[in-house]
């Protein structure tokens, strides 16, 4: 795949918007998004490059710093409560030579929201006390990115960079370099940020977007007037640009063995470029990227496949300021390999310098170009509206790299082909310049080497002579590599279709029978030529065991396997797809360009219908599914997930069951099998949506039912799991993190509420609103509990809901305390509610009116929410209306009185704790986190289950055994949120 852009930085995560959604169909994302708000976003021409050498992460930690009040409006969390109570939410990220600040309101605050945000650039306050609470945060952000691998192979890769040199910094900082090192040394950090700030927050190298539905003279008005206060102190804008070639050290052609934190094998070979951002009208690593990361027929990846030595493979450069600077630019090609790839890498490697050479030689291609440059054109000009705070967020940065005719095409468009600044760019990618790093559990024992901050351990070796002499030689190319063919996915008609049936403002269904039924709309809003197409493939077969689950993954995984290839050409013409695995059925997704949408879908629904498989890739399948559920059992907060959910929901198959079962093994037969049962009786659901005719529409449908050739159901099924009532007690499960050494704990206290009315759901939507910013301000920046903490309004196959949670660190808290802490916040919090104006009240109850009413940005959010409603078989497409009729009705009294009657005696609580490894928890083991050697794949295959210390010990039960616990229970009834 090539590499996309996407721009990793060091976020400060604030208050997350309101989380609603279901869950496994859980529905729980953080936020809805469906406003136009107005929002703003500052760039500052400055980065972490610019950290003292005696402050490692100053520049991260004063983004975090200016948000603590400002003189003005001293409030410690003034801004983020005044955008919570109307429907806003903030952020900022730092990267190697950015800041970026932003933030999104409802339109009528915007004006003195911008006032209260220029604040910050103007005279923040930066008190002492402050400075030593939000250090917490950000050394929780440092302990919650440890165990990311993305993270430890980029701080390894800085480390390699020439001594002195800014690649080398360390970004992030934490509680040793900005807190117990300046004391010790007596550096007074105080001091330094308001230095830093005073020197590097400077007017003139900032720049500023503001997207608002007011006239461009009103918003310029109010920018001059809120902005101009902001400091300029002349000073040149510190830059980097004499610092080339930061990776020209011997240290770089090597072969680096790296043990990774999840069980994964892969081979990452990277070139340190000269800077290419000048080069942005040619984008000659787009167009390397796109040829290199091709997964189509005569690619790397697809020679790779038929080997079975990879299973994916992403080229290019991801655009982050790590990647690409004003120092250099870096190319890289990461490919996941198999346990035999990983046997093979430097076989891997060859045929990667094979490609290149072949590349080389023929030199650039203008057919090939002019594709790219045709699809990105095309997505350009028919692109959808991105939600305005991603919009700003991206225009500013824009604004520092670019003219100013190319702000807004900058980064996406190919303006011109010059074939010799893309031979120029080609031409250094030789196998003498590569480095390469290996990762792979395999590799643990072998490396003897530590990175600083990271604790990585890795090793250095010299590339194995043979290899390194071929390699040097004039090798020969391989006859299976060869550029793509002309691609036959690309749209040329764009015509809008005309209407076959009456306008409707939800979907209709139009087909219903006993195999199936279909959901259309035709698109009469956003008017563009493009469609989404979505089914779901209904089987009672799928739950019926955790090792039919498994044998469904499995099913699912070869099928995408096996799609790789011939639906590549539709994936770069801007057509996707994903098939998905869901609870009760296989949902495929398809959306783009309709022009030549219906090739794809039937390609998808032909390798369906003609599944098979071979033994080498059923291997190849299950071995990777094996650390794809691992990797998900490692970290706190989807074992947490997962331990609620198996509690809540009876007969659910959990992920350790899933991988109990998959450890026992499967044969190819078992899979054949299930899928000709699988596919031999459904009941199939679609939604169309978008730039096709109720006819065309009908015939997705059909091609279906007519390919697959199955029966329809005996009986309908529910596509949601049974819940359990639980008793009115306050139940604890704790169990132990199953990746050894990681400090991260993740504590969730749950209240269920019951079977609910849709207007009760709404109430429930309106507490958790309610609650968001207190919480964050209780938990997060009072008692520096950690970086996560949010409450959430939990929708549990039907079954209403609410929790508190909080990630937190075994090396700063015990999980007990932490979950003391959050009753000590909801007691605090009935306080606050009693105590409520009916002016605070009616303001928040707008907000949410407003989220709720606020138009989609782009087709793809209407046609989300609507696929919901089929998915979950709830079909109230006029949701929204519902809940907007119901907030209107709402008193002070009934938000008070609904939140008291889930506390007290009889309240149904049940706080899940997944304990990690740290001095404040029992177990003293590896108090230096993720520096032990990691877990084996048997070590995470049963949940430890602890008991409650004296703290907790009286005033809650524990669960030692979730089956044993749940089979006691009696099981609420089928419920959906409608009424």
């Amino acid at each position: 795949m090539r590499g996309q852009k996407e721009r990793r930085k060091l976020q400060k995560s604030r208050s997350a918007p309101v989380q609603t959604l279901p869950e496994s169909q859980e529905e729980e994302q953080q936020g809805e998004t469906d406003t136009i708000l107005s929002a703003a976003a500052l760039c500052v021409g400055v980065g972490s490059f610019a950290d003292p050498d005696d402050l490692p992460g100053l520049a991260h930690f004063l983004e975090h710093m200016v948000f603590m009040g400002s003189l003005k409006y001293p409030d410690e969390n003034g801004f983020d409560a005044f955008l919570k109570k109307h429907g806003g939410s903030d952020n900022a990220s730092t990267d190697c030579e950015r800041t970026v600040f932003q933030f999104d309101v409802q339109r009528k605050y915007f004006k003195e929201a911008l006032d209260r945000w220029a604040q910050f650039f103007i005279h923040p306050l930066m008190i002492r006390d402050a400075i030593d609470r939000e250090v917490e945060a950000v050394d929780s952000e440092y302990q919650l990115a440890r165990p990311s691998d993305a993270n430890r192979k980029e701080m390894l890769f800085g480390s390699l960079a020439r001594p002195g040199h800014p690649m080398g910094k360390f970004f992030w900082g934490n509680a040793e370099t900005l807190k117990h090192e300046p004391k010790r040394n007596d550096i007074d950090t105080h001091g330094r940020l308001r230095e830093f700030w005073l020197h590097y927050y400077s007017a003139h190298y900032m720049t500023l977007v503001v997207q608002s539905k007011e006239t461009l003279d009103t918003l310029e008005k109010w920018v001059t007037e809120i902005f101009s206060n902001i400091p300029n102190n002349g000073l040149p804008k510190p830059n980097f640009g004499h610092l080339t070639d930061p990776f020209d050290t011997p240290a770089f052609n090597k072969l680096y063995r790296v043990v990774p934190i999840r069980k994964v094998h892969a081979l990452t070979i990277t070139w340190a470029l000269p800077p290419q951002q000048q080069h942005y009208r040619v984008k000659p690593l787009h167009y390397i990227s796109w040829l290199v990361g091709h997964e189509g027929k005569g690619s790397i990846l697809s020679f790779l496949r038929k080997k079975c030595w990879a299973l994916a493979l992403f080229g290019g450069n991801g655009e982050t300021g790590f990647e690409q600077n004003s120092t250099y630019s870096v190319f890289s090609i990461s490919i996941t390999l198999t346990d035999e790839g990983y046997e093979h890498f430097n076989e891997v490697a060859h045929t990667v310098f094979q490609y290149l050479k072949m590349l080389q030689q023929l030199g650039p291609d203008k057919r090939i170009f002019e594709e790219i440059q045709k699809i990105e054109d095309n997505e350009f000009h028919y692109q959808e509206q991105t939600d305005p705070v991603e919009y700003v967020e991206n225009m500013c940065e824009n604004m520092q790299l670019y003219p100013l005719q190319d702000f807004l095409t900058g980064d996406q468009l190919l303006f011109e082909y010059k074939p010799e600044v893309i031979t120029d760019a080609l031409s250094q990618l030789t196998p003498q310049k590569a480095n390469l790093v290996l990762l792979s559990a395999a590799n643990e024992g072998k490396c003897d080497l530590r990175e600083k901050w990271f604790g990585t351990h890795y090793s250095i070796e010299d590339i194995e002579k043979t290899w390194a002499d071929l390699w040097n030689s004039d090798f020969e190319l391989n006859p299976d590599l060869h550029l793509p063919a002309e691609n036959k996915y690309i749209a040329t008609d764009f015509a809008l279709k005309p209407f076959d049936c009456p306008e409707t403002e939800y979907p209709v269904k139009i087909v219903d029978t006993a195999q199936g039924c279909l959901w259309y709309k035709k698109d009469n809003k956003f008017k563009i030529p493009k469609a989404y197409i979505r089914f779901h493939l209904i089987s009672p077969l799928i739950q019926r065991s955790a090792s039919n689950v498994v044998l469904f993954d499995i099913f699912v995984n070869i099928l995408t396997h096996n799609l790789a290839e011939p639906a590549y050409e539709a994936d770069v013409a801007q057509l996707e797809y994903k098939l998905v695995a869901g609870e009760h059925g296989l949902i495929v997704r398809v959306k783009g360009f309709n022009h030549k949408l219906p090739l794809l879908f039937q390609l998808i629904i032909d390798y369906l219908a003609d599944f098979d498989s071979t033994p080498a890739v059923f291997g190849m399948i299950t071995e990777q599914l094996k650390k794809t559920y691992f990797n998900i059992l490692i970290k706190p907060e989807t074992l947490a997930k997962d331990v609620r959910l198996l509690i809540l929901e009876y007969s659910r198959w959990s992920m350790i069951d899933k991988y109990q079962a998959l450890l026992q093994g499967f044969t190819m037969e078992a899979l054949l099998s299930f899928v000709k049962e699988f596919k031999s009786q459904l009941f199939v659901e679609g939604l169309v949506q978008g730039n096709f005719t109720s006819k065309e529409s009908t015939d997705f449908l059909k091609y279906v039912v007519d390919k697959l050739d199955f029966k329809p159901l005996e009986n309908e099924i529910p596509v949601q799991f049974r819940v359990v009532e639980l008793p009115g007690a306050h139940h604890l499960c704790k169990v132990k993190a199953l990746n050894k050494g990681d400090a991260n704990s993740e504590v969730t206290v749950y209240y269920q509420s019951g079977a609910r009315s849709l207007k009760e759901y709404t109430l429930m939507e309106l507490l958790v609103m309610h609650m968001e910013e207190p919480c964050f301000d209780f938990l997060r920046t009072k008692q520096t509990l950690g970086y996560h903490v949010y409450p959430t309004c939990r929708n549990t196959s039907g079954i209403l809901g609410f929790s508190v949670t909080v990630g937190t660190q075994a090396t700063k808290f015990n999980s007990e305390i932490v979950d003391k802490k959050i009753e000590e916040f909801l007691s605090s919090f009935e306080e606050r509610m009693e105590n409520l104006t009916e002016d605070a009240f009616h303001t928040q109850v707008i907000a949410l009116i407003k989220l709720k009413e606020c138009e989609d940005t782009h087709l793809g959010e209407e046609v989300d929410r609507n696929w919901n409603e089929v998915a979950t078989q709830q079909y109230l497409f006029d949701r929204l209306a519902h809940e907007i009729q119901a907030l209107k009705s709402f008193s002070k009294v009934d938000l008070v009185n609904w939140f008291k009657s889930h506390r007290g005696n009889g309240s149904k609580i049940v706080s899940v704790h997944v304990v990690g490894y740290g001095k404040y928890e029992t177990e003293d083991e590896g108090s230096a986190a993720c520096d032990s050697s990691n877990s084996s794949y048997d070590e995470v295959a049963q949940l430890t289950y602890l008991p409650p210390s004296p703290l907790l010990a009286d005033s809650t039960v524990p669960i030692t055994d979730i089956r044993a616990f749940t089979s006691t229970l009696r099981l609420l009834p089928y419920h959906k949120i409608v009424k």
